[in-house]
Formats: C-alpha cells, structure tokens, sequence
C-alpha cells in the first residue's frame, strides 16, 4: 500500500461529519432556499434522508473490495482499459472538486475578510496548509479533525444559543405554499453537496483500523454532519427569512452577524468564518489527498507524496479558470453542480455494484 497510515473508526465518523458540512453550511442555505422557500428544512429533512441511503451505497462498494481503494476497485470489476477510462474520470472528478472548493475559499476570503488581499495570494497560503497535510498523511488528517471537532462544535452551540431570542416562528409558513415540486428541487443540493460529495471516502475505507465498524461510523457521521446543516437552515429562514437567504451569498455568516448581546457581545460572524474554513480545509484537504493518492496507484507509482506539489500548482493555476467571478460561480453550483455529483456520487457507485454483481453471476457456470 501506498499509504501506510491508519485511522480508527472514531476518527472516520469526525471525518465524515466534518466533510458533510464542509462548504455547505455556508452556501447551502441559500440555494435550497431559493428552491423551496420557507420549506427549505422540509428539503434538507428530505435530502439528508435520501443521503443516508446514498451513504448505505457506498458501504456497498468499499465491501465489495474492502482492502482496494476505489480506483484499485473500479479496475478490478470493468477491466484493465475500462477501469482506467473510469478512475481518470473520477480522479478528475477530485481534482476538479478540490479547485472548485479552493476558489470558494478564495472568493469568500476577498468578499468578507481580506478585501485589498489578491485572490491568489489568500488561495495559495491555503493550500499551502492543503500540501503539508497530504504528505503527512492520513492519520495526521485523522488527528487533525479529531483536535478541531470541540472547537467546532462549541462554535456552532453558541451561535445557535444566542440565535434562539430571534427565531420567528411565523416565518416558516405556510408549509407546502408552493406545493411539493420546490420543496424536492431543493432537497437536490441537500442531497448532492453533503452526502453524494462523500464518495471521496471510497478511497480511505481501506485505512480504517475497524472494518466491521465502518458502516455505522459512516452513517453515523453523515448523520450527525445531516443535522448540523438541517439546522442551520432552519435557523437562517427563522431568523432571517427566506428572501433575505436566498437573496444572500453566505446566509449563515449573515446570521451571525445577527447576534447581539447589549452592547458588549458583537461581530461575532468570525467564529462561523472560522468554523466554515476548518471544515472546508478537511474536505478539500481529503479530495486532495484522494486525487494524489489514485493517481500514484493508477499509474503504479511507488510514492504519492512528490504528486502533491505539481498538483497543488496546477490546481491553483486552475482555479481562477474555474469561473471568471463569484456571480458565475454562484450559478454553476447552484444549477449545474448537483448533477456532477449525481453522477460520480449515485450513478457510477450503482454501476459499480451492478457490474460487479453481473460479473459475479456470471462466472458461477464457468466454475461449475
């Protein structure tokens, strides 16, 4: 193996929960909000539903080769020559999520905190954090996440706490105005930016110390990451609509700007700036990480850890290519992002599964 590290379940549920919120606790209320309105928690009740299943999906695959990454498993079930078409695809599939998050961070970080700092120069301190983490390795991700969890949990309960003099319970009616088609519109991102987005730990299941645990330590972390955010979406239209959310770029920096206690508790919207970037930096970091490591395991490499730095180059070189400005960016996750992940998150494990199985009937003759 290419990677030597281990984690242990309890660390697989942390890195789980962590990447299921990532970058959505930010940008996802507003998008299911433009969707569904006020009956955005219906959808992100709806969509963390369909997401548990999702996860199941993937259980599924890591045990159809539980000591094989992904990229190994895919070459094992469709061949030598399709299996390679089909890991490149899901390796540029990484990649082109890792820029994607890494230009969201930038484009936050000049929009809120460090306006006169180039977009460049804020993305490349960054993944600067993103390289030494990916050639430490996975345990060091693992401990990591397993130090940062208290912090971001404490930050998220206080935000909640003094949000609750505000909440307007009025402003979550009427439900179902709209009937049921918004409401599933916006259960879409709920489903494909938490949960389809956890495919990406297809390629670390093989690292995990309890293997008989890995399924519970999966859904639950998808769980308990489904909650935070149901939360938080709920908070948004209760506390600030669901106009002014969906009308919002980061909905729940807005709402932290909300809190205000006399005159001595203020300007507390750092602490989910703080809270937003720890869990994005995990989920980019581990989507980094999956992309190197392929890589070197496609290619039969015997070292993952010299991908890190021509990779990080060309992601940054890449990211602003991305999208031209945060308008563009805002319309590609929101419209056309979902069905990137439909594709890589849902179809292709269930083709996977599928195959395998076809396969696996059909072989039973031969061998009698």
């Amino acid at each position: 193996m290419l990677e030597g590290g281990k984690i242990s379940i309890r660390q697989l549920t942390i890195l789980v929960m962590l990447v299921t919120i990532g970058d959505s606790i930010l940008v996802l209320p507003s998008i299911s909000t433009f969707y569904a309105q006020q009956d955005a928690w219906v959808s992100s009740f709806i969509g963390m539903t369909a997401g548990l299943l999702v996860v199941y999906v993937f259980c599924m695959v890591g045990q159809l080769y539980p000591h094989l990454t992904l990229i190994q498993s895919i070459q094992q079930i469709l061949g030598k020559w399709v299996g390679a078409i089909v890991s490149l695809l899901f390796l540029a599939y990484f990649f082109l999520s890792a820029t994607a998050h890494t230009r969201e961070v930038g484009d936050f970080l000049n929009i809120e905190m460090i306006q006169e700092t180039p977009l460049q120069a804020s993305q490349i301190l960054f993944i600067s954090i993103v390289i030494m983490a990916a050639r430490l390795g996975l345990e060091v991700i693992g401990r990591t996440a397993e130090f940062f969890t208290p912090l971001i949990l404490i930050i998220f309960l206080i935000l909640i706490m003094f949000l609750l003099p505000q909440i307007e319970l009025e402003r979550i009616e009427p439900l179902l105005e709209n009937g049921i088609k918004p409401v599933l519109m916006g259960s879409i991102p709920c489903l494909a930016f938490p949960f389809l987005e956890l495919v990406t730990f297809l390629m670390i299941l093989p690292y995990v110390t309890q293997t008989k645990k890995i399924r519970q330590g999966f859904l639950q972390g998808a769980l308990f990451g489904g909650i935070v955010l149901i939360i938080i979406i709920a908070m948004s239209v209760l506390v600030l609509g669901a106009d002014e959310t969906s009308r919002s770029i980061y909905p729940s920096y807005s709402l932290a700007r909300k809190i205000s206690l006399g005159r001595f508790l203020e300007r507390v919207e750092s602490s989910i700036a703080l809270m937003w970037l720890l869990t994005i930096s995990i989920k980019i970091t581990l989507y980094f990480y999956a992309f190197i490591l392929g890589l070197a395991q496609l290619f039969k490499l015997k070292e993952y850890r010299m991908l890190a730095l021509p990779a990080a180059m060309l992601l940054i070189v890449l990211s602003p290519l991305i999208s031209p400005n945060i308008t563009y960016y805002n319309v590609l996750i929101a419209k056309y992002w979902p069905y990137l992940d439909l594709t890589y998150g849902l179809l292709f494990p269930l083709l996977l599964i599928g195959v395998y199985y076809v396969r696996k009937i059909s072989k039973k003759p031969t061998e009698a």
